[in-house]
Order: C-alpha cells, then structure tokens, then sequence
C-alpha cells in the first residue's frame, strides 16, 4: 500500500508521553495514508514497550536523536518523510497542510511554526523570534516538526549523526543546494519543559549561544558537552 507521510518519533525515556502522543496523531483529520515509527534509543526499548497502538512500528536503536531518526526513516515507506519530537503536537488537519506544501514540486521540505504551552509572555516572545528566523534564515530546527521529501533525505545523505545539531546541519546542506524550504503558518505546540526545567532565561539563552557557536564553526561534539553540563 502506497503510504503518504511517515512520522518518525525518536524517544528516550518517554513513558509517560508516548500514547498521548500517538493518540493526538490518530485523531488527526486525514484522507490519505500514514503511518507512525516510534524508535528507542534505550535497550530495553522501555518507551516502546509502553505503546498500545498495535499499527505503530516500534524500533530499537544505538541512542542519539540523528541515529533513532535515520533508523526509522530506512524502515519507512512514506514518500514524506516527518520527524516529531514526543512532546511536541501538530495542529489541526497538519497532514493536509503538509500534503498540499508538497504538491509544489520546488518544495522539497518544510517545517510548521513554533508554540510553546506555557502562559508567561516570554513564552510568546520566544515563539515569534524562533518562527521569524527560522523564515528570514530558511533553516528551522527539529521542534518545528520537520518534514522531507524521502528521496532528498536519502540524496542528500540523511541525518549527520553528531551529537547535537543535526536537524540545522540537514537543513543547511539543503539550502546550500537551493532545495526550497517551506513554512507553515498554522504552528506546532511544543512543551515548556526545558524551560521550566532548566529557568526560561537560562535556557533560551544558553540555546542561542549554542546555535551562534555551531554556525561559527564549533564542533557539535563540544557543543553538546557543554549542553550536557548545563542542563543537569
């Protein structure tokens, strides 16, 4: 069966989430076909064994958000390729959105708009800067829910597997290549989580200090040491 769009969802330790997250997908208004990979980076695949929607495809793999997202692109069978992170949930009738993005054949990928569920103001200040530089530079990052044409993400050698960055660095190796990159205005939610976890302040600027670094030339490497440090 020919399959429209597949969601690649790399998990690590999302018990919790994982169901709720399916279930926003399956309640999505969509004619065409879909399918969803959840892919593990633990061993014992404790996430996906949380999973009651027999349909998904369930996969262990080497952990890193690069390598689980490679992983499941090679199992899937969709001509769109769409990663999600866990705690991020599409808007409404978001496979039809992306479905008619890609019927322009100068679009090869896309991404959608970035929310955050929270309330406090800085929340909606952070939300607008990310959607107007993800525009203005045509690179936007994983949280927005980033969708490919399959053949492009093979073509273009899929994700680098490094240890942080690696949803910049496809898009960037895309844009060098003049691949059109679309934005949809209907945006993701994403949690609050981080920010919450780690001080709004603190950790929107430490995540943008990270981003200059590695478009500076920093190996991703010694970016995520530093990341790593920081968040615990």
């Amino acid at each position: 069966m020919r399959i429209d769009i597949s969601v690649i969802i790399p998990v690590w330790d999302e018990q919790a989430r994982i169901n709720d997250a399916i279930e926003n997908l399956r309640d999505q208004s969509y004619p065409g076909t879909m399918e969803v990979i959840v892919v593990d980076g633990q061993k014992d695949g404790s996430t996906v064994g949380c999973i009651r929607d027999s349909k998904v495809i369930k996969i262990i793999s080497a952990p890193g958000r690069g390598v689980q997202m490679n992983s499941g692109a090679k199992t899937a069978s969709g001509e769109t390729l769409l990663f999600l992170h866990c705690d991020t949930v599409l808007p409404e009738n978001a496979f039809q959105l992306v479905q008619e993005a890609m019927q322009d054949k100068r679009v090869n990928a896309g991404a959608f708009d970035l929310s955050i569920g929270g309330r406090a103001f800085a929340y909606r200040i952070i939300e607008r800067t990310a959607s107007l530089r993800s525009r203005l530079t045509r690179v936007p990052y994983g949280d927005q829910a980033i969708f490919i044409r399959r053949s492009v993400f093979f073509r273009l050698g899929a994700y680098s597997e490094i240890p942080i960055m690696e949803d910049v660095d496809l898009m960037r190796r895309l844009k060098r290549e003049r691949g059109g990159i679309c934005f949809i205005h209907k945006p993701v939610m994403t949690s609050p989580r981080r920010w919450q976890k780690e001080g709004l302040v603190g950790c929107t600027l430490r995540n943008w200090m990270l981003i200059s670094l590695y478009l500076c030339g920093e190996k991703p490497e010694k970016l995520a040491r530093f990341y790593k440090n920081n968040a615990d």
